[in-house]
């Protein structure tokens, strides 16, 4: 059986003041690449093999399903990407490896139910949706009486949001730009959601507002520059302008060089940048190299589309 799922830009998060009773929230969408793909079997115990960035993390996923269903697997990876840059790759191998031992086994679970017993989708939903559906998602968060605290999905135990909207995106070309930063997870991200949650009302209000009558109707309508203004203003906005922050001055500036588009944004709590345009994308993935190669610091760039559909999921191989 062979499994190759999306990766996943994350726009923003919605409510991170939770007044209505609802935290959380989120906004993204699918990828074709990078991409997370395995060739999984049967197995009288647990195996794992190939050239990948997240050897451990694909082993530490089989153990513990291993455990919990009393079944081995063999898993050889074909294809990973960087973890923590902001583009959900804990998520897509976790689902990807849940689903072969769903997929083996005949386990009959849905995959919102492995996504809860992998503990993905705590916090933002996306990276769940887009191994569902693909395509452009907005979630519709937590009830507060489900989940009280705000807590990143790594430390929540919230099941997944419901999707509210998904839409197929344009064909834009998007330019996705990761430089050697380290990015906020684990310990570091806990204390971001502690430092600047509750996020103002007000700032929520405004988001809303923009992701309402900017942004969603900017992606029926294929409209670029629409789309490109709300992606700007949301960088400057609630829980992501923190984000962004937590970097200084050199992503916000790595944005704000690219004269192209203004559909310039950080994904997730970062360092990856994604740039959306219909003209000049091998230009702004160079524009972006020489900017971090200039300070010093190393930068990968691809050029993908979205991904109008879920995981693949192929029982020859």
């Amino acid at each position: 059986m062979k499994i190759k799922t999306p990766s996943r830009i994350h726009i923003t998060l919605i409510d991170l003041n939770g007044s209505l009773g609802r935290i959380d929230g989120g906004v993204g969408l699918a990828l074709e690449e990078p991409f997370v793909e395995i060739v999984a079997e049967e197995c009288d115990e647990v195996v794992v093999e190939g050239k990948c960035l997240n050897l451990d993390r694909f082993k530490t996923v089989a153990k513990s399903l291993a455990d919990r269903f009393g079944k081995g697997i063999r898993i050889n990876v074909l294809s990973d990407y960087k973890a923590h840059v902001g583009l959900g790759s804990g998520t897509q191998i976790s689902l990807a490896v849940a689903t072969a031992f769903n997929e083996l086994y005949d386990l009959g679970f849905s995959v919102r139910e492995l996504a809860y017993l992998v503990g993905r989708g705590g916090t933002s939903g996306i990276g769940v949706a887009a191994f569902e559906f693909g395509g452009f998602i907005v979630d519709g968060g937590h009830s507060k009486k489900e989940k009280p605290e705000f807590l990143p999905s790594s430390a929540s135990k919230a099941k997944p949001a419901p999707v509210i909207v998904r839409r197929d995106f344009p064909n834009w070309d998007i330019v996705i730009a990761i430089p050697e930063l380290t990015g906020f997870y684990g310990v570091r991200e806990v204390n971001l959601f502690k430092e600047v949650c509750p996020i103002p009302l007000e700032e929520v209000r405004e988001l809303c507002h923009i992701i309402l009558m900017k942004l969603l109707p900017a992606v029926v309508e294929e409209d670029l520059d629409e789309f490109g203004e709300a992606v700007w203003n949301i960088q400057h906005l609630g829980f992501k302008k923190a984000e962004v922050d937590r970097y200084g001055n050199i992503i916000r500036d790595a944005m704000s060089c690219i004269e192209e588009t203004k559909a310039v944004g950080m994904s997730s709590t970062g360092p990856a940048i994604y740039a959306i345009t219909d003209s000049n994308a091998k230009r702004i993935a160079g524009d972006l190299e020489s900017y971090f190669n200039e300070r010093g610091l190393g930068c990968e760039t691809l050029v993908t589309k979205a991904r109008n559909s879920g995981a693949e999921i192929r029982s020859q191989i």
